[in-house]
């Protein structure tokens, strides 16, 4: 058999977080700080809404976009949040806003087409990109706070005006980072793309977890040029339901739910009925999470600071993106897997999201505090012994 497979799928690989999560795992006693996944179980109100939606056989297809009450319910919700003024034919639910992304991209982009993307970023854009026949511009942040400011972007689309550049990815609060964008940075990026003219991919999953005033949604500045990506994974601990929502202009939803459709046919029928519970009647359950990571992030930045790592200003999400002290070679998977190997705590290496994350590693402080403050201990032995 000749060109068994597809190329572009043969070139990427499982992501770096993934692989070296499993590869930690046999390590006994290690612990993990290597996911992003909540340690808060799904609000009770949410769990029973899906076990009522299975009794009352709630096991059948829906429309390709979801059912018709929970897509008004998420406009509703999204909108009183953000000051967003969605309808709920803009809305799709999806499985995940990993769905959501990929429908995105599919949606929007031909061959060769290009995607802007700040670094250090989740490695997912990049390879979504690639399977759909676009290209990537990897736009080093590091040197701004891991903040892409307008005349960066300005700069780079100038550089590359014999391209066909089509969208901008911008995820914030971060992962890796933490980081965020005020208002003032998001208006001035919203200049920028209007001149442009090309999409913005908003992931704004973490919007919930902002920890330093209002999050603003690009969504709100410039509606008819932003793909917005959200979820119920990280705001109502839902990662295993797989509830991603995607919004869009009329026009870009009409043509991302032939996407969605030939992808999954439908989101799954009883869990949107949890979802439904949850934009309802759950608006503030990511409150007590986030008074929680809070604490943790407290902790585990100080604790950091006094073993010798810089961190980036973490504004949001459940991550540290903290530098390697200098005593160390900057070679972020060196240091992790001797981290691992010699203290039994498993951190993600800086490389792993592109350029500008060399030289730092990632610590996920979704994890209990019993495991954090262990965990700083064993960092804290580490350095000192080196």
């Amino acid at each position: 058999m000749k060109d068994k497979f597809n190329h572009k799928i043969e070139k990427i690989a499982v992501s770096d977080i993934r692989q070296f999560d499993t590869e930690v795992s046999s390590i006994p006693g290690i612990i993990k700080l290597t996911l992003g996944e909540p340690d808060f179980n799904t609000p009770e109100h949410v769990k029973q809404a899906g076990i009522k939606a299975i009794e009352d056989n709630q096991s059948h297809y829906t429309p390709n976009p979801g059912i018709m009450p929970l897509r008004e319910a998420t406009a509703d919700y999204f909108n009183e949040k953000y000051h967003l003024n969605y309808k709920p034919t803009q809305v799709i639910t999806t499985i995940g806003a990993t769905e959501a992304i990929s429908v995105a991209l599919q949606t929007i982009l031909n061959p060769d087409d290009v995607v802007i993307m700040p670094t250090p970023v989740f490695p997912i854009y990049k390879p979504i990109t690639e399977i759909n026949q676009g290209n990537c511009i990897m736009v080093d942040t590091s040197a701004d706070g891991f903040i892409l400011t307008a005349d960066k972007l300005r700069q780079v689309l100038a550089e590359n005006q014999a391209k066909t550049v089509k969208a901008l990815v911008l995820v914030y609060p971060s992962n890796p980072t933490g980081v965020t964008y005020s208002r003032k940075d998001l208006e001035e990026l919203a200049e920028v793309v209007k001149e442009a003219g090309i999409w913005v991919l908003c992931d704004e999953v973490y919007a919930e977890l902002t920890y330093n005033g209002q999050h603003t949604s690009l969504a709100e500045i410039i509606p008819d040029q932003v793909l917005l990506v959200s979820g119920l994974s990280k705001s109502h601990a839902m990662t295993g339901w797989r509830i991603g929502y995607l919004f869009g202009p009329e026009d870009f939803v009409e043509q991302a739910v032939k996407a969605h459709q030939y992808m999954v046919t439908a989101p799954t029928d009883n869990v949107q009925f949890a979802a439904l519970e949850a934009m309802t009647n759950g608006k503030e359950d990511s409150q007590v999470m986030k008074a929680e990571y809070l604490k943790r992030r407290e902790f585990l930045q100080a604790e950091l600071a006094e073993a010798g790592f810089e961190v980036a200003s973490p504004d949001g999400a459940f991550y540290l993106f903290a530098k390697i002290p200098a005593q160390f070679e900057p070679d972020s998977w060196a240091f992790v897997r001797r981290l691992a190997k010699e203290a039994k705590v498993a951190l993600i290496p800086g490389i792993s999201f592109g350029p500008g994350g060399e030289g730092y590693v990632r610590l996920s402080y979704a994890a209990s505090m019993e495991n954090l403050t262990e965990a700083a201990k064993r960092i804290k032995a580490f350095v000192a012994a080196n």
